[in-house]
């Protein structure tokens, strides 16, 4: 086990919310599962909501989400029970900010190359004296369930911090980002991780760089105490990779109906 850090975290906090699904079933191992969602709709997010899944990733680096439909999402699936997280589109503080003030769960940050950048991430995902995050909403509390002082007391400890390895600069540098107080859980990214590894994506998946960065990301994190996690493109991915995982996210929303519509025309067609 790597360092401790002198604040609690969502790794090591002993505040008990029942709203925080995705967090309370990754601190009691029951393997929670998340899908993205990249598509701007409220009723989307709520449908997706009412699968039965622990975790949405609103999509703001990829998907066609921005600042109107990120608050509406968040607040409608915080509102059905459901962890809202929201990968964010670059490390910068305002966009931080204004990801944590929707009341989402946590934050996703894709292609984390160092530990000085995940530090910076975590510094401005924490209200002082931990971090620099500012307060003046009254929507975050919304999304937790809670007054604003009460989330002002506990969200530095509840919300998830994500870090994305998916370059190959973030493998190299995956033990000093995993040892980085206040970050929570290494999500593996394995479209990019491939392409900056081996020059195409999709990975077959038995590549040797690729397997041994794999490795090298999940054993990061069982050293410093701190969940992996990755995408997977289906259920049965999913349920071979819950040895190794603590969640996976599984595949997405514009993937899913793209998946299910051709699967049926090919069965009318044939």
């Amino acid at each position: 086990m790597g360092s401790e850090s002198e604040y609690p975290t969502a790794l090591t906090t002993k505040v008990q919310n029942p709203r925080l699904r995705l967090l309370n079933k990754l601190r009691s191992g029951d393997y929670p599962l998340m899908t993205f969602v990249a598509i701007p709709s409220v009723r989307q997010a709520q449908i997706v909501a009412l699968t039965g899944l622990d975790g949405i990733i609103m999509d703001c680096e990829h998907g066609h989400i921005g600042d109107d439909a990120m608050h509406n999402s968040v607040s409608a699936i915080a509102a059905l029970g459901v962890s809202p997280i929201i990968r964010i589109r670059g490390p910068a503080h305002d966009i931080i900010k204004r990801a944590l003030d929707t009341g989402a769960h946590g934050i996703m940050v894709p292609q984390i190359n160092n530990a000085k950048e995940a530090q910076q991430i975590v510094d401005s995902s924490k209200f002082p004296p931990q971090g620099v995050r500012g307060q003046g909403s009254a929507f975050p509390a919304i999304g937790h369930g809670l007054t604003t002082p009460e989330y002002m007391k506990t969200a530095n400890q509840t919300i998830i911090t994500m870090i994305q390895i998916e370059t190959k600069a973030g493998v190299e540098n995956v033990e000093a980002i995993a040892a980085v107080p206040g970050v929570d859980c290494l999500f593996i990214g394995p479209n990019d991780l491939a392409q900056s590894l081996l020059g195409y994506t999709p990975a077959r998946g038995d590549e040797p760089e690729f397997v041994a960065a794999l490795d090298k990301i999940v054993k990061a994190g069982r050293k410093y105490g701190k969940w992996v996690a990755r995408m997977v493109n289906n259920g049965m991915v999913a349920k071979e990779v819950r040895s190794t995982f603590d969640t996976v996210a599984i595949t997405g929303d514009t993937k899913a109906i793209q998946n299910w519509y051709m699967a049926e025309f090919d069965i009318a067609r044939s």
